[in-house]
């Protein structure tokens, strides 16, 4: 056997070793999104169940969403928005990070890159979740992009030299869509928030400049928001019980972690691709990164 073999090994059983020596320590989960909504949207009730658990969830939006409304942008946009996000992160008992890049101007440059590289190593992240690559916006796509192309250099020393590298890769997911080309999302985890809902639309809620005001303007259904702030929160959630409610596909998905009987009852999901670019989890591995799955 040569040295090149022996030091491959043990680098091997070094990083299996290291995934799975820490079973008391909370789990480290990052998010992250192109607009400072879209972690919520994709991963608001997987995050406030984390969080419920005395694990450690970071979201983090790559633009300051300076662009998305109707009647007001630029600085004073991202003000109002980033506040939402703080409001969020009190309510659902995580962080919340935004960067300060321009709304629809995303692009997958290295700068951008590093930005991610940093992030999940100074968060030492187990679980990275990220939008895919096939999406209507832009940003959204280039987010995808810039988080892949990360995947792999979080652990490798000689890049971003200056932010000690992780010693293990952490899973990568994606986030839930409904984009068919070039490849339909595949739901290999699907996580029940049935009881859970309520808490996600708590902080979905947060983000009024969002829910209550643009993306009804876009859909030219601004008229149909209720101004009572109960009945708002009411509308968002039937709105968030079609938008997390269960296909064929998750059913089946729900089967494998739940069971028959369980999944039978589970109204309300966030579901989950695993990406082939960080490390490829066994089943046991899921369950340990997701502990509210049952044993």
């Amino acid at each position: 056997m040569t040295m090149r073999l022996i030091l491959l090994l043990a680098l091997s059983l070094r990083m299996t070793f290291t995934w799975a020596q820490r079973p008391g320590e909370p789990l480290r989960v990052i998010v992250f999104g192109a607009h400072p909504d879209d972690c919520d949207l994709g991963a608001g009730g997987v995050a406030s169940i984390y969080a419920s658990m005395g694990h450690q969830v970071k979201f983090v939006s790559m633009t300051n969403g300076d662009a998305g409304h109707q009647d007001i942008g630029g600085g004073e946009l991202a003000k109002r928005r980033y506040k939402e996000t703080q409001e969020v992160a009190k309510r659902l008992g995580i962080t919340y990070d935004v960067l300060d890049n321009h709304d629809g101007e995303l692009m997958p440059t290295l700068e951008n890159r590093l930005a991610v590289i940093r992030k999940i190593r100074e968060w030492k992240a187990d679980l990275v979740i990220a939008p895919r690559t096939n999406d209507y916006h832009p940003d959204h796509r280039n987010t995808g992009i810039v988080v892949q192309d990360a995947a792999y250099l979080v652990i490798v020393p000689n890049i971003l030299s200056s932010v000690p590298p992780l010693t293990k890769n952490p899973v990568f997911l994606y986030f839930r869509d409904g984009f068919q080309r070039p490849n339909p999302f595949r739901p290999d985890i699907a996580i029940d928030i049935t009881e859970t809902l309520a808490k996600k639309v708590e902080g979905l809620d947060a983000h009024t400049s969002q829910f209550y005001e643009w993306l009804p303007w876009t859909r030219q259904d601004l008229t149909n928001v209720p101004k009572d702030p109960v009945e708002r929160k009411k509308w968002l959630l039937t709105a968030m019980e079609r938008r997390s409610s269960v296909t064929p596909e998750i059913k089946a998905s729900l089967e494998k972690w739940y069971g028959q009987q369980k999944a039978a009852t589970i109204k309300s999901v966030e579901v989950f691709e695993i990406c082939e670019y960080g490390r490829q989890p066994s089943p046991e591995d899921i369950k340990r990164l997701f502990p509210m799955l049952p044993r």
